[in-house]
C-alpha cells in the first residue's frame, strides 16, 4: 500500500493533480480543499493517500493531513458512500465542520454535498456518531449531563447553542458561534448569546 507520495505538482485538473515523484507521475484524486492550499504547478507537496481498488478500477486518493485520510477511509465505510461521494464531501465540507455537523444532526449542512441527498446526510450522521472523535471538535454541546452537576458552563455554553437555534440559526451555526466566543469560561447564557450573536452577524 501506498502510505504518502511526495512531490512536484505537474499537472493540475479539476479533481486530480499529477505528483512527480522522482520522475514518476502519480495521479491523485483529491477533495477541492487540496487543490485551494496548493501552491499550483512547480510547488512541492506531500500527500497522504489510499489505494483504491474494485475490479478494474485502481485510484489514488490523496489528502494533506493523516486526519482527513482517516475520515475519507471512515466515509467509505458507510453502506452506499463510495470514494467519489466520500471525496465530494470532503470537498463541501472540512473535518471540522462535519464534526459539528454529525454531532449537531445538521443534516442540512452535510446534503449540501452533490450527490448526498437528506437520506444519505441522515445514514452519515448516524454511522459517523460513533465514530468521529467529536470530543476534539466539541466539549460542551450535548455533553452537560456528562459532567459533574456543578458544571455550569456547560450549561451555560448548552443553553446559549440552542437560544441560537431557536432564532433560526442551524445546529451547526450555533455550536461554532459559541464554541468561537474568545474567554467564555465564568460568562452567563444571556452574555454568550450576545457574544455568539455578534460572531454570526460578522
Amino acid at each position: 500500500m501506498i502510505a504518502f507520495v511526495t512531490g512536484r505538482v505537474d499537472l493540475v485538473y479539476e479533481d486530480s493533480l499529477i505528483l512527480d515523484h522522482q520522475g514518476i507521475g502519480f495521479e491523485i484524486k483529491v477533495p477541492g480543499s487540496v487543490l485551494t492550499q496548493i501552491a499550483g504547478v512547480g510547488s512541492e507537496v506531500k500527500l497522504y493517500t489510499y489505494l483504491y481498488v474494485r475490479e478494474d478500477i485502481m485510484d489514488l486518493y490523496g489528502f494533506l493531513s493523516r486526519e482527513d485520510l482517516s475520515v475519507f477511509r471512515l466515509l467509505i465505510g458507510i453502506s452506499g458512500i463510495g470514494p467519489k461521494a466520500a471525496l465530494a464531501v470532503l470537498s463541501t465540507l472540512t473535518v471540522e465542520q462535519l464534526r459539528y455537523a454529525v454531532i449537531s444532526d445538521d443534516e442540512k449542512a452535510i446534503s449540501q454535498t452533490p450527490g448526498i441527498g437528506p437520506k444519505g446526510a441522515r445514514r452519515l450522521i448516524m454511522e459517523l456518531k460513533d465514530k468521529l472523535k467529536l470530543e476534539d471538535a466539541l466539549d460542551f454541546f450535548g455533553g452537560a449531563q456528562e459532567q459533574p452537576a456543578g458544571n455550569a458552563q456547560n450549561a451555560a455554553a448548552n443553553e446559549a447553542a440552542l437560544a441560537l437555534v431557536s432564532l433560526g440559526y442551524s445546529n451547526s451555526e450555533a455550536v461554532r458561534a459559541v464554541q468561537a466566543i474568545p474567554d467564555a469560561d465564568g460568562m452567563p447564557t444571556e452574555q454568550l448569546l450576545r457574544e455568539a450573536l455578534k460572531i454570526l452577524a460578522i
